[in-house]
């Protein structure tokens, strides 16, 4: 992998989306809590009994370091399309090449998916057959499924790249406190529409996307531009907890009255904008670091696999929450009520145990997420050679895309 890597890829790029995709899956291993009580699955958090733990959350919740990979990615991409081409040609093959460019992104962004939903929908059948409360099932599709909300949220704006460019990052950022302006500030209003938060969904992961964006166009590129990002979405973050009534988690708690995440705040936009800040100033650390083959090697196999380790990751916490009920009793952390410092230690014991079933997962189904190119008639000597030199370079290049 090492020497197949264009001696020009940032490889601190893709060291990010593999911290941001291990950042997700932890976070979710370790604030999701599946209960067994009398033959009854439900799902709750840590957080919820443990308050103390909301620290947790700024280390784990890194999605805004995702969209800011993503955003960076996209109009690379978009740009290398671009200037492929004369500007006569470009006129007249624009939109086709646009189309081109958006059907492969999001067919790389969805196939993988297919694969679970099908698993997943068989698996409900089978345990609503067998006897398995209809609650218990529905909560364990939801602990798959709904992290895939953030997918449609990629998906529009990536859509939306070419316009996102053009974008600067301070205006998703108003529509983002106007909004919050609206649902918290003004008591008249009874806390404003609920479905105005959703406006947020778009708008609050806009703004990490559209800093990508800035940063592949040369905008973000000094230092400066990351310490400011950092202190101040801090200083904005820490403000709006102590002194606005936002909440400390940067995640979902169940119960509480509000969400920093479903639908995102303007504090946990702060706070991402403080991720994004950080991720810029680890840039030169990062590419001194994966000059080291073996590093990089981590780094470009979570690349290339990252879906389907965001896919199949929860699925693999509860392959062995089902095999561990057939120990015949509760397990501490796996079973039990996550209410004290106990469950939180018994938990972290069976992370890797979760990272072998997340193992046993990408075995079965990695081969989704890289579909293979095809030679459709008998291959010459040519054929070969052209063959592995285009796909040496689709390999390295797929790493960040």
């Amino acid at each position: 992998m090492d020497s197949e890597t264009p001696p020009g890829r940032d490889r601190a790029v893709d060291a990010l989306r593999a911290l941001a995709i291990g950042g997700v899956v932890l976070g979710h291993w370790l604030v999701t809590a599946i209960v067994y009580d009398s033959g009854t699955l439900r799902t709750t958090s840590p957080l919820r009994h443990l308050a103390g733990l909301a620290p947790a959350s700024w280390l784990f919740q890194t999605l805004a370091v995702f969209f800011l990979v993503g955003g960076y990615a996209a109009a690379r991409s978009r740009s290398a399309k671009a200037s492929a081409t004369s500007s006569s040609a470009r006129a007249r093959a624009g939109a086709a090449a646009y189309r081109r460019w958006l059907g492969a992104r999001l067919a790389r962004l969805f196939r993988p998916v297919v694969a679970v939903v099908l698993v997943w929908s068989a698996a409900a059948v089978a345990m609503l057959a067998a006897g398995a409360e209809a609650e218990s099932v529905r909560g364990l599709v939801k602990l798959v499924v709904s992290p895939m909300w953030f997918l449609l949220v990629f998906a529009v704006l990536t859509v939306a790249t070419p316009l996102v460019s053009r974008l600067h990052p301070l205006w998703p950022l108003a529509v983002v406190a106007s909004v919050d302006a609206v649902r918290y500030g003004l008591p008249q209003l009874d806390g404003g529409p609920a479905w105005l938060g959703w406006v947020n969904v778009v708008a609050g992961w806009l703004v990490p996307y559209s800093l990508g964006a800035a940063w592949a166009e040369g905008r973000l590129r000094s230092r400066t531009a990351g310490w400011v990002l950092l202190l101040g979405g801090t200083a904005g973050a820490a403000g709006l907890v102590a002194w606005a009534g936002y909440p400390a988690a940067m995640v979902g708690v169940p119960g509480a009255a509000i969400s920093n995440l479903d639908p995102p705040t303007l504090a946990a936009v702060a706070f991402g904008l403080a991720q994004c800040g950080a991720a810029l100033l680890l840039l030169g650390p990062l590419r001194r670091v994966l000059r080291r083959p073996v590093a990089w090697a981590a780094v470009a196999l979570v690349n290339l696999y990252a879906m389907t380790i965001f896919l199949w990751h929860q699925t693999a916490m509860i392959m062995v929450m089902a095999l561990g009920l057939l120990a015949g009793r509760r397990l501490p952390g796996l079973h039990t009520v996550p209410d004290g410092p106990g469950w939180v230690v018994a938990r972290l014991g069976w992370l890797p145990v979760f990272g072998l079933a997340l193992v046993v997962c990408w075995t079965a189904f990695h081969r989704y997420e890289r579909r293979p190119a095809r030679i459709r008639r008998a291959p010459s000597k040519q054929d070969l050679i052209s063959y592995e030199t285009v796909s040496n370079k689709s390999m390295s290049g797929n790493m960040g895309s």
